[in-house]
């Protein structure tokens, strides 16, 4: 076991490389949670989705924006049947005339991810 003792000058080196492991630890568990809300988020929309191929469900897709050594910044999106995505989630006018029910399916989805993420951000953070 390394020694605990720092000598005086060395007190401020030692107290940035514990706050920098901190860190660290924080932005891993960060990620973690943010991949998995991801996850979720596409798990839910992909269930509660309309179908009438199957197409349109299964095109959803977790993609990754951006990621640095302190941040992940994800995008869950339709790859190929996004102009669907408004249509069934908020409905529309008919040709002749009327309005086609909504499906909201993406709404809901995204509000259990992000609840998903803030539990997950309390717990692995100490909250």
């Amino acid at each position: 076991m390394a020694s605990d003792r720092v000598k005086i000058d060395q007190m401020a080196s030692a107290i940035m490389e514990s706050l920098q492991d901190y860190a660290d630890t924080a932005a891993d568990e960060m990620k973690e949670a943010v991949k998995d809300a991801g996850k979720t988020v596409k798990k839910e929309i992909q269930a509660s989705a309309p179908v009438e191929t199957g197409a349109y469900k299964k095109s959803w897709t977790v993609k990754t924006v951006r990621e640095t050594s302190q941040s992940l910044e994800l995008v869950v999106h339709s790859k190929n049947r996004y102009q669907l995505a408004h249509l069934l989630e908020h409905g529309h006018a008919l040709r002749n005339g009327g309005r086609a029910r909504a499906f909201p399916h993406i709404a809901p989805a995204e509000e259990k991810g992000i609840r998903e993420l803030e539990e997950k951000l309390e717990r692995g953070l100490g909250g």
